[in-house]
Formats: C-alpha cells, structure tokens, sequence
C-alpha cells in the first residue's frame, strides 16, 4: 500500500469517527428535549399539588438552562463536525488525490443542506427549541410570580436572574441556529 492510499485510508477512517461522533450527539441532542419534559412534567405535578410547594416552579428554569445550554453545545458541535468534513476533510482528500469533484464522494454533507424546505425546517426547529428551553421557564416563572405573593428578596432577585440567564440562552440558541443552505 502507498503512502497516498494509507493517508486516504487514514482520512476516510476520520471520516467514519466524525459520522459515528454525529450520530452519537444527534441522538443524545434529540433525547435531551424529552427528558427536560420529563422533568417539566414531574416538577409542575409536585408544585401545583400543594401551594407550600411553589417554590419548586424556580427549579424549572434552571433545568432549562443546564438542558438547554447542554442541547446548544451538542447541536453547535454537530454542525462543527459537518463544517469540519466540507471544508478541511474534503480539500484534505482533494490535495492527496488531485481529485477535483469531491461532491460525489462527500454529497450526503452538501446536499442535506441543500434541500428547499431546509431553512423553514431550521426556523421551526429553532422555535420548537426556543418554547421548549426558554419560553417553558420564563412561563415558569410568570406563573411563579403570580403564585406567590410576596416572597423573600433573595428568591425574587434569584428568580430575576433566571429570567436574565434565560434571555441570554434565547440569544445563544438564535446565534448557533445554523441556518445557512448549501455548502
């Protein structure tokens, strides 16, 4: 074997760690909406149950901060790891072969991208993630506010604080939306 067909092999072997690493965060991006509404579900039964316990709605938000913040960093890094294949793997692969039409190779990384309905779907996903990691705590919290009347200080400046960290997760998730098409 070549030098040339083993730095190939070696790039394809990259190529198939980078899918495999994909998938493996797709999956545990996805499974992270259902278990917040797990948590979502199981916090408001328990504080709606009795008004001594509606101070546990303030957990919520936090649970949407730590999911939500989680869900960014994993969606982030598989755009990051598509990015990386189109860009840097492909020209890798493109010196060594001298291989011009690298789309029929690497295709499935431009062409899902490329699809018409790619853009509305983002912007729904993105909404979706939105009502599900920040509109579901500032709700949280609206509902909290209007529950109690007059709680302490400390609460009521933590639960402001929570609100602000929520704006701010809004903003991050809007920033990583990866809305581009093509290439």
């Amino acid at each position: 074997m070549s030098d040339k067909d083993q730095i190939l092999e070696i790039f394809f072997k990259e190529y198939d760690k980078l899918k495999s690493e994909q998938a493996q965060r797709i999956g545990f991006r996805d499974n992270l909406l259902y278990v917040t509404l797990g948590v979502f579900g199981g916090v408001v039964s328990f504080a709606v149950s009795n008004p001594s316990n509606y101070y546990a709605l303030l957990v919520i938000p936090w649970v949407c901060l730590i999911l939500g913040w989680t869900y960014v960093v994993n969606d982030e890094k598989i755009s990051a790891i598509g990015r990386y294949i189109r860009y840097k793997l492909v020209n890798k692969v493109k010196e060594h072969t001298g291989y011009g039409d690298l789309e029929t190779l690497f295709g499935w990384e431009v062409a899902h991208r490329s699809d018409k309905h790619r853009k509305r779907r983002k912007i729904q996903q993105l909404i979706v993630d939105e009502i599900t990691f920040v509109f579901s705590g500032i709700i949280t919290l609206s509902a909290f506010w209007f529950l109690v009347a007059k709680p302490p200080l400390g609460v009521t400046i933590l639960s402001w604080v929570e609100l602000l960290l929520l704006i701010l997760l809004g903003v991050e998730m809007f920033i990583y939306a990866d809305l581009a098409e093509g290439r």
